[in-house]
């Protein structure tokens, strides 16, 4: 793939950036957006001449620069329940990328805050500022700064401190159209002592191609505990991109379990920051995939401080022609003493 193919598919995609972006009411949000502009004009996309991309091609993403949805379906809940999550209380619909309010239900008795970004910005702005955009780093990485540039709807979760949620919170991203672009965007924000189990689910109405690219932030505060659960089941003839950002405090736990089904290409991108003593996280991943279909994960788990505990399994069952990539990297910092660590890889080819 050429790097003149490349520059056009980005010049493409900005021709489409919305310009009330560029006069956001609020000026941090204003100043995140132009920084990821500025950082699209700098940056190529990845070719397979990239060490971190040497395994996957994406040249057929350069020749769709999809635009963003201009309008959505009005999507009756009886379309759709059959994929709810029943034990769910709190469930965000999210369809090609704007938020379905009518088909979305809120239960925030237990205090916590949660339901749609340009919606909470209005009232928590000042909750919401120290966390968006400040972990899922945009500055060497082209998806990411995309999706920053164009973020606008989103799921945001703030637990607050000590407090529990037992029901899994449902966030549901419907693609129902062809030939779009949707830039879904998470923050989970859990306080010190909460707990929150978030399920991510990624469904396709019809078998056409769009492109979705996501970034899910997440913040675990001293002894919170998050589990963190997500399920990409696009069209086969989708792409899919997706990053995730992790960063844990004091004696924390981060619990994440990805599976990977659908798409015709799809990347998955998991940093987990043990950015404080005696954190712990447990990574799970599962590619299931078959004909010409290609999934890479990529994590990279950086124990920061000492007595961190991490543990990786990650398993890929491929039929026919596809194509599975897994590259997990575990960084040790100097001052990290007492890491235990261990990462275990697991393929069968049907």
């Amino acid at each position: 793939m050429s790097e003149v193919v490349s520059n056009h598919y980005l010049e493409d995609l900005l021709k489409t950036y919305p310009p009330q972006h560029t006069t956001s009411a609020l000026p941090w949000l204003r100043q995140l957006r132009t920084e990821a502009v500025d950082r699209i004009s700098a940056l190529k996309m990845p070719t397979t001449r990239d060490e971190e991309w040497r395994f996957t091609d994406i040249s057929p993403l350069t020749e769709v620069p999809f635009q963003v949805a201009q309008t959505i379906p009005q999507l009756q809940p009886a379309e759709i329940k059959y994929h709810y999550l029943q034990e769910a209380a709190t469930r965000l619909v999210f369809i090609d990328g704007q938020y379905a309010s009518a088909l979305s239900t809120i239960n925030n008795d237990s205090g916590i805050i949660v339901g749609n970004l340009s919606t909470l910005l209005t009232s928590y702005s000042a909750e919401i500022a120290p966390h968006l955009g400040r972990y899922a780093s945009f500055n060497d990485n082209i998806f990411a700064a995309l999706n920053t540039a164009f973020l606008h709807d989103g799921a945001v979760i703030i637990v607050p401190r000590n407090i529990s949620i037992a029901p899994p919170i449902h966030l549901l991203f419907i693609a129902t159209q062809k030939e779009v672009t949707s830039y879904p965007r998470c923050l989970i924000v859990a306080e010190p002592g909460s707990h929150v189990t978030v399920v991510e689910d990624y469904i396709a109405q019809q078998e056409v191609a769009y492109v979705t690219n996501s970034v899910t932030e997440v913040s675990v505060a001293d002894n919170a505990h998050v589990n963190h659960i997500r399920l990409q089941r696009d069209s086969h003839q989708a792409f899919h991109i997706a990053n995730c950002t992790a960063t844990l405090a004091h004696a924390s736990n981060f619990q994440s379990i990805n599976v990977a089904l659908g798409a015709r290409i799809s990347r998955f991108n998991l940093n987990v920051q043990l950015a404080s003593e005696g954190a712990e996280c447990t990574v799970n991943g599962l590619a299931l995939i078959k004909k010409q279909q290609l999934a890479d994960t990529h994590t990279f788990i950086d124990h920061i401080k000492p007595n961190g505990t991490s543990r990786q399994l990650h398993k890929c069952i491929v039929d026919g022609a596809s194509h599975a990539v897994f590259n997990g990297k575990i960084m040790v910092q100097p001052n990290a003493q007492q890491t235990d660590s261990s990462q275990t890889s697991r393929n069968l080819l049907l």
